[in-house]
């Protein structure tokens, strides 16, 4: 998995800096200008977004403690700390470090780290379709002229809605007979390759007993809310970064719909995230996709990437890491145990 993540990151930073090249004599950038629009931010407003995004990591603690409730009851506040060492350690390390939440929930309430892997599939699946329910709606009720290539955004758009309600109707499927699935595609892909379809039926299986952790239409409707709550605040943080490079019009008079259309882009370039090498990845994709959309002038898009980058993603680092010193918590050696510990995992299937 790391080499295969190292691989994609390297083609994505090499096609980037080809493009740089290639550009390089129609490219004035004027680290002056870069400069003042950082002076001339508004960072009352970019505090306000930092605010909301370490508000969501005390949501993401609350959310964890209420899909554990039926195996074990935890306080929600007890879980903070697995919360913001883990999310450091994918700020540090990159995507790889995505187990170090789980396992470290897992070595905090004496669970199995298949349950707890199991629960962060259903934590991923409801950030998903919370992220995608907020962007189909601002995206299809925004007016008529808000939005650049309308056709093929509210056709991104449907296809968003659609598969977030395939999703749903998967995950009722899964959870009412997740057994009969995984061992149905476990036969299907099976005649390709034995392995692949012992995969595919694990990964099934794993995805069934996150699911035991809600087990009625009231837990489900709960962890909705609160998932909605949390990308809600995190759609905020990012308008509210945009708009405070009052020096640029394009960003300052941005509207959530296309605030929407950034954060998008913000997200794909996220899930090739690289340490080092990922954060200069995705301020370029992420100026990129405001030049390319709204017209925003080099200097002030990539002054506002930076931004981005800085205070929704990497912001956590200096509180997750002064958190590990004090829990005596090793990033790499987590990383490393967590990534073990996923591959060698075995999943139980639940009672009943």
């Amino acid at each position: 998995m790391k080499k295969k993540q190292l691989i994609v990151g390297l083609v994505v930073l090499t096609a980037l800096i080809a493009l740089i090249v290639r550009e390089r004599d129609r490219m004035h950038f004027d680290f002056r200008l870069f400069g003042a629009q950082l002076a001339q931010a508004d960072w009352r407003k970019i505090l306000i977004a930092l605010a909301c995004i370490y508000i969501c990591y005390v949501i993401r603690a609350v959310r964890w403690a209420f899909l554990l409730r039926h195996i074990k009851k935890v306080g929600p506040f007890s879980l903070l700390g697995t919360q913001v060492i883990g999310f450091t350690a994918v700020a540090l390390i990159g995507r790889i470090a995505d187990p170090v939440r789980p396992y470290l929930v897992a070595k905090k309430t004496g669970l199995p780290i298949s349950n707890q892997i199991a629960v962060y599939i259903v934590e991923r699946l409801f950030d998903a379709g919370s992220m995608a329910l907020i962007f189909c709606s601002v995206i299809l009720l925004a007016p008529a002229g808000a939005l650049p290539h309308p056709e093929i955004v509210r056709k991104v758009a449907y296809g968003g809605l659609f598969t977030t309600v395939g999703g749903a109707l998967f995950l009722v499927v899964v959870r009412l007979a997740g057994g009969v699935v995984a061992t149905f595609l476990e036969d299907i892909f099976g005649v390709v390759s034995k392995d692949l379809g012992r995969g595919i039926g694990d990964k099934i299986r794993t995805f069934r007993a996150g699911l035991d952790t809600l087990r009625s239409f009231s837990d489900f409707g709960v962890t909705m809310a609160i998932s909605l709550a949390m990308w809600g605040l995190i759609s905020l943080a990012y308008l509210e970064i945009t708009t405070a490079f009052i020096a640029s019009p394009q960003l300052a008079g941005l509207t959530l719909a296309k605030c929407m259309l950034l954060m998008a882009s913000s997200m794909l370039a996220s899930s090739l995230q690289l340490p080092i090498i990922g954060w200069f990845t995705q301020i370029g994709l992420v100026a990129a996709a405001m030049s390319e959309f709204f017209g925003v002038a080099a200097e002030p898009a990539t002054a506002c990437a930076a931004t981005l980058l800085l205070f929704t993603f990497l912001s956590i680092a200096p509180i997750g890491l002064i958190w590990a010193r004090f829990e005596h918590v090793s990033l790499r050696k987590v990383a490393a145990e967590s990534e073990h510990a996923e591959e060698t995992l075995t999943v139980e299937e639940p009672a009943g």
